[in-house]
């Protein structure tokens, strides 16, 4: 075994039986275990016995961290330029809205990890190509957050944020960055909240981190730019259409949902087809939009959140019914396809429960959980039973996007005796006569 005089961060050279290896040095639980982050941006554990000799190429620089992990050189980060924004006459202004997620994230060289960006000139080193496009004239951070901590609170800064840009006359779109996980969330509360909007709202995000070669942060940014200066006044999720670098989807904010867990093009759009086929320098639009306009947007956040959000799986008690009544004004449930649960011919009939609960003021409402599709109550007896309970269809609408509504609907006290019509209107395209797009 060689002794390794090597310090957290440092980028090294080791030599094993059959090849060399270059990395930077991350911490490691294991002492016995070096641990290493190709140029490939993946990580690398070596036992130490089986390293013949090892050399550092270049000590770590406290600074080093700042700089993006796609320099002119992998592993030469000290070499990238300074890049500042600067405006362009020629090119239109957007608002920029900063919330964390792996977009908005920087390699730590020490741990191998990520970290928060900590401002704009940050923002620009990574992501020069966005500012080649459009002048970032606002920014906003209004929290930095990884977004399965974010709340309805969070949801409400952003939309606050959303409308003071939107009513800058100065500003043609916002983009909005965000993480993956529960972006679709995200989405869905801006287009309830953001009343008679006027512009786009672009929502994007990076699946893969950004020192890898393989990210789709810069892709979806330069997209996201490109509708945010659009024609389109509408609340989109802009992001990888496949898993190439080819192009982007605009999904509708309402219609959207990640399907896979790890895949760039994680999004899709659910009994819809896509708004528009985005590049870096076009769109090609592939269904109508609400055009932009001059009306001043309206901020309504009006929201409670004393919802709740359950799936139906089989076997599963009434009982859950009276937890959810003591702490709940409404609940979606995830039903099966056209929306069932077990009725009068189960041994787990859950319409004593349902009766009564409704008749105490428990809003139930359910959607499917096959994503796909809608629910209908008529079609079978235990759908009839339902509706007679009280229970509210709510036909092709998915159920992350319900369980944002119901908090929206029921935040409005005006709207106590119409939350049944609520819940029906189509606010911001939720729900759709018919069914259209890609089934996956």
């Amino acid at each position: 075994m060689a002794e390794l005089n090597f310090n957290l961060g440092d980028y090294v050279r080791i030599r094993l039986a059959l090849k060399e290896l270059e990395g930077r040095v991350l911490e490691s639980t294991d002492s016995s275990v070096l641990l290493l982050k190709l140029n490939s941006g993946y990580n690398i554990g070596i036992s130490r016995d089986n390293i013949l000799a090892g050399r550092v190429l270049r000590k770590f620089k406290e600074d080093a961290s700042t700089q993006p992990a796609f320099s002119k050189q992998v592993g030469k980060e000290e070499e990238t330029e300074k890049f500042e924004p600067k405006e362009d006459g020629e090119k239109k202004n957007i608002g920029l809205i900063i919330t964390g997620g792996t977009i908005a994230s920087k390699l730590d060289p020490k741990t191998g990890g990520v970290k928060h960006l900590v401002d704009i000139s940050e923002f620009a080193k990574f992501y020069p190509e966005l500012f080649k496009i459009v002048n970032v004239s606002k920014i906003d951070v209004p929290f930095m957050i990884a977004s399965e901590s974010m709340t309805s609170e969070h949801w409400i800064k952003i939309a606050s944020s959303c409308e003071k840009m939107l009513n800058d006359k100065n500003i043609s779109g916002v983009i909005v960055t965000h993480g993956t996980d529960f972006l679709h969330y995200t989405s869905a509360a801006l287009s309830f909240m953001l009343r008679n909007l006027n512009k786009p709202v672009v929502l994007t995000y990076s699946q893969k981190s950004i020192d890898r070669a393989s990210s789709d942060a810069n892709l979806n940014l330069q997209c996201a730019a490109r509708a945010a200066i659009s024609d389109a006044a509408e609340i989109m999720l802009v992001g990888h259409a496949n898993s190439d670098d080819d192009y982007c989807h605009a999904l509708l904010g309402t219609k959207v949902r990640k399907l896979h867990s790890s895949r760039r093009d994680a999004f899709k759009p659910v009994n819809i087809s896509p708004l528009a086929r985005v590049w870096a320098d076009r769109i090609e639009w592939l269904r109508e939009y609400k055009p932009r306009n001059d009306e001043k947007v309206k901020l309504d956040t009006e929201f409670s959140e004393k919802v709740g959000l359950i799936k139906f799986y089989p076997g599963q008690d009434s009982s859950i019914l009276d937890y959810y009544a003591l702490k709940y004004k409404g609940i979606i449930i995830e039903a099966s396809g056209l929306g069932h649960l077990p009725v009068s011919e189960s041994r787990d009939n859950w319409i004593p429960k349902l009766k009564k609960h409704i008749r105490n003021g428990l809003v139930v409402c359910v959607a499917s959980q096959t994503i796909f599709g809608r629910v209908d109550g008529l079609v079978y007896s235990n759908g009839r039973e339902l509706l007679d309970a009280g229970v509210i269809f709510l036909e092709d609408m998915l159920a992350e996007t319900a369980f944002v509504k119901l908090g929206f609907v029921l935040g409005h006290y005006g709207w106590k005796g119409n939350v049944r019509e609520k819940m029906l209107e189509n606010f911001s395209g939720e729900l759709n006569p018919r069914l259209g797009g890609e089934f996956l």
